[in-house]
């Protein structure tokens, strides 16, 4: 367990593969810049791999006042030992307050091992994050600037906000696309932090021979309008009508937990706590019920339409526009009057 240090950094894990940044410790930048702000203490990312010091400037162009870099052939290619080995070290080097990591499989992989390590707390797949006090209710001790870790519980049908108030560092993975990206800033300065820890072949108990990686079929959190369809789509078939209208609308297409689950398309396609958080300019809901944990991964978009047969659906009370009626007469009319117009 790290000693409790008031004016520690806010950390995120910078995240890379084969040299590359993925967009989640870059989405993770605007709330750890936020949260950095308001504890009056800097950011810094942490970044580790073989010959990875070209990506600095990226975190510093998103925000980072400083970035740790361990550039070591060893951490070539992720393994859960030398990569917790190495944020452990850190962390008992300079004693952050928190640290943040993307809720992707590595950062599920990896947050977990490090908590257990220096027996910290460690709050899964956070829907937001602030900074605020906690009084204990029985000794009415109060702790300031503490970090508020919110995520849904119970399926969902609950908001359950987490504090750390005695093993630290606080620690949380955060899930994709929940927080916005920030505009990079080419003229942002920042501290390059070369560092250096003991690893040996120890640390690598397997050696990857060969690696295959399927890309996913559909880029959901860059698309501007996407048409999502639920289980009252009614069958596999029906969703070809949610095909024809994205293609129409230059979209892409959707679908909630309860769609994929009944096997009327693939989970890439899925919208919500369990899929992909996006903030579209149109979101077209078609035989969604408008379940919390299907509303939280699509709550930004800028419109919402909602098309349901029962007109007490809960998603109706959140969508911009709503048309009570079977998508099986709707979508063909709105095709037809997208096509006529364009």
């Amino acid at each position: 367990m790290i000693e409790v240090n008031r004016d520690g950094e806010v950390w995120v894990f910078a995240e890379q593969r084969e040299g590359k940044l993925s967009e989640v410790p870059l989405e993770l930048m605007s709330k750890g810049r936020e949260l950095a702000d308001t504890l009056s203490v800097q950011l810094a990312a942490v970044l580790g791999g073989d010959q990875v010091k070209k990506l600095t400037q990226e975190l510093i162009a998103h925000g980072a006042d400083k970035v740790y870099v361990v550039d070591e052939p060893l951490l070539g290619e992720y393994q859960t030992p030398s990569y917790a080995k190495m944020l452990c070290e850190l962390i008992a080097r300079h004693k952050p307050q928190i640290v943040l990591y993307g809720a992707t499989s590595i950062g599920r992989d990896l947050a977990p091992r490090v908590a257990s390590a220096l027996k910290a707390g460690l709050t899964a797949d956070c829907t937001d994050l602030q900074i605020g006090d906690y009084t204990e209710p029985k000794s009415k001790e109060v702790h300031k600037d503490l970090l508020l870790q919110i995520r849904p519980a119970f399926g969902g049908n609950i908001i359950a906000t987490i504090v750390n108030f005695d093993r630290w560092p606080q620690m949380a993975t955060v899930r994709e696309g929940v927080m916005p990206l920030p505009e990079r800033n080419g003229k942002l300065k920042g501290e390059v932090v070369r560092e250096s820890v003991t690893l040996s072949e120890l640390e690598l108990p397997l050696k990857i021979i060969d690696r295959h990686r399927a890309q996913k079929k559909v880029n959901l959190k860059a698309s501007r309008i996407i048409v999502s369809g639920g289980a009252g789509v009614g069958s596999k078939d029906n969703f070809k009508l949610l095909w024809k209208l994205a293609n129409c609308l230059g979209g892409a297409v959707g679908a909630s937990r309860a769609a994929v689950d009944l096997g009327y398309i693939d989970h890439d396609h899925q919208v919500g706590q369990t899929g992909t958080t996006v903030r579209p300019a149109l979101y077209i809901a078609v035989g969604i019920s408008g379940a919390v944990q299907h509303y939280a991964g699509m709550s930004d978009a800028a419109k919402i339409i909602a098309i349901n047969n029962d007109p007490e659906a809960p998603i109706f009370q959140f969508a911009h526009y709503g048309i009570v009626g079977d998508m099986n007469d709707v979508v063909p009319k709105l095709i037809k009057a997208i096509r006529v117009k364009s």
